[in-house]
C-alpha cells in the first residue's frame, strides 16, 4: 500500500450530493449514482470499490462529465464545471483523462498506434495556445512510449498485434499524451491476467510518482486497491457507504458490507475458517430498499435500519461510515 499523501488545503476534484438516473420504459427510474459527496485531493489515489452494478463506473464518468449528472454540482481545480457546455469544458478535458477497462474496444483497430497518440495532440493545442507542430508530435509520440514501457517500434503496428497488457500501456499513453492531472481508471486492470496486473498496477503507480498525477481508480479486487489506494471508498447501490484512509477501511472495516467484500477475499491458508458469504442478491437500483439500503443483506440489521437511512459520519481519524450500528460485530 502507498504512503498516504499530505492532504491539501483544496480537492482538486470535488462532487456534492451528485446523481445519475435513468429513465426507464412505464415510468420507472434507474438510480445509479445517488447523492454522492465525494473530494478527490491533489496526488492521492481515491480508490472506488464494491460489487458489480453498484455505480462506481458510473460514478467515475460523472465525475468528468463523460455520463452527464442528472443532479448535483462538480468543481474541478476551483471551478464549476457541472453544467458548461462542451465548447467551454473542452480545454479543461485535456486535464481530465480517462483509461478503460476493454484495452481492445478502446482502441481504433483500422489505425496505427502512432495515429492514435497523435489524435489527441491534433484536437487540442499546447498549454500555452500554440498548435503542436509535426516535430513536436513525433518527440512526443515516443516519449510516451518510453513512459509506458513500450519502445517507438510500436507506433507503425496496429491493436491486434499487441497483448492485453501492451494494448492497455498503450491507453495509459493516450490518455497521458496532453499531460493531465487527473485520471480516472475504470477496472483498468479486471481483464488481465494476474502477472500482467500487477506490471499495470506498478506502473500506474511509477507514473504517479514521475509526473504527479492524481487518481480516481475502480477497481473490484480489493488486493489491487489496497497495492495502489491512498484513499477507498466503499460503494453500494449507488451511494458511497465507507470512505477513509486505505488502511482504516480494509484492516478495519465499520460497515458491514465492507467487512463482507473484505472477508471475502481468497486466502490459500489450510484449515482457515471460510466466512459466511453476504446472503441473498443485490436489489435492483430501480427500486432500493427503504431505510438503510443494505439492510435486506445485512447480519446485524435492525427495526431502525427499515425505516431511516443512515448519514455517512466520521467514526475515526480518516474513516467515515454510513451506518446506524458501526462496528457493531466487534461488541
Amino acid at each position: 500500500m502507498p504512503e498516504t499523501r499530505p492532504a491539501a488545503a483544496t480537492p482538486l476534484l470535488s462532487a456534492t450530493d451528485l446523481r445519475k438516473t435513468y429513465a426507464l420504459p412505464h415510468g420507472r427510474t434507474l438510480h445509479a449514482v445517488d447523492g454522492v459527496s465525494i473530494d478527490v485531493m491533489p496526488g492521492e489515489v481515491l480508490g472506488l470499490v464494491g460489487e458489480s452494478g453498484c455505480g462506481k463506473s458510473t460514478l467515475g464518468r460523472s465525475l468528468i462529465r463523460l455520463a452527464e449528472p442528472s443532479s448535483g454540482r462538480i468543481v474541478f481545480d476551483g471551478r464549476d464545471i457541472t453544467t458548461l457546455p462542451e465548447r467551454t469544458l473542452r480545454p479543461l478535458r485535456q486535464q481530465m483523462q480517462m483509461v478503460f477497462q476493454d484495452s481492445y474496444a478502446s482502441l481504433n483497430p483500422r489505425r496505427r498506434i502512432g495515429d492514435l497518440l497523435a489524435e489527441p495532440l491534433r484536437v487540442h493545442k499546447k498549454p500555452g495556445g500554440q498548435k503542436w507542430t509535426s516535430a513536436a508530435i513525433a518527440a512526443r509520440q515516443t516519449e510516451l512510449m518510453d513512459l509506458v514501457g513500450l519502445g517507438h517500434q510500436a507506433l507503425e503496428r496496429y491493436p491486434h498485434e499487441f497483448s492485453g497488457g501492451q494494448r492497455q500501456r498503450i491507453n495509459i499513453a493516450r490518455a497521458l499524451a496532453l499531460s493531465p492531472r487527473l485520471i480516472v481508471a475504470d477496472e483498468p486492470v479486471s481483464a488481465l491476467d494476474v502477472s500482467v496486473q500487477a506490471q499495470i498496477v506498478n506502473l500506474f503507480a511509477d507514473l504517479q510518482d514521475h509526473l504527479g498525477l492524481t487518481y480516481v481508480f475502480v477497481a473490484h479486487d480489493l488486493a489491487v486497491v489496497r497495492q495502489i489506494s491512498t484513499r477507498v471508498a466503499v460503494m453500494y447501490l449507488g451511494a458511497i457507504v465507507e470512505i477513509g484512509e486505505t488502511d482504516a477501511v480494509l484492516h478495519r472495516p465499520a460497515h458491514p458490507y465492507t467487512l463482507a467484500l473484505t472477508q471475502a477475499v481468497p486466502r490459500p491458508v489450510p484449515g482457515e475458517h471460510r466466512p459466511t458469504p453476504l446472503r441473498g442478491d443485490v436489489p435492483s437500483p430501480i427500486s432500493r430498499p427503504a431505510g438503510c439500503r443494505f439492510h435486506t443483506r445485512c447480519p446485524i440489521a435492525q427495526d431502525r435500519c427499515k425505516v431511516e437511512e443512515p448519514a455517512l459520519r466520521t467514526i475515526g481519524p480518516g474513516q467515515d461510515v454510513a451506518c446506524h450500528y458501526p462496528n457493531h460485530w466487534a461488541d
